[in-house]
């Protein structure tokens, strides 16, 4: 979001919200922010690690994979030996 979209925003909560209600938002807002940063920031447990390496053994076991080619070069054509 560009900053003059931010300070639009900000103006117009300035213009309708009472002081208790800008405390309010703001509190839930940095609340939010601080939960979605260490969410982001969270190392894995054992078992989610575990449970995400076994549900990439059975995709591959399945033949759901691309190969290198496919990764790294999506619009060549797959060549067949």
């Amino acid at each position: 979001m560009s900053t003059a979209t931010l300070e639009g925003l900000l103006s117009y909560l300035y213009g309708t919200l009472s002081p208790s209600n800008m405390q309010w938002v703001g509190e839930r807002l940095i609340a939010y922010a601080q939960s979605e940063r260490d969410e982001q920031l969270r190392p894995y447990t054992t078992k989610e690690i575990d449970d995400m390496l076994d549900e990439a053994e059975a995709a591959f076991e399945a033949g759901d994979y691309q190969t290198n080619d496919e990764v790294f070069h999506p619009n060549r054509e797959a060549v067949t030996v």
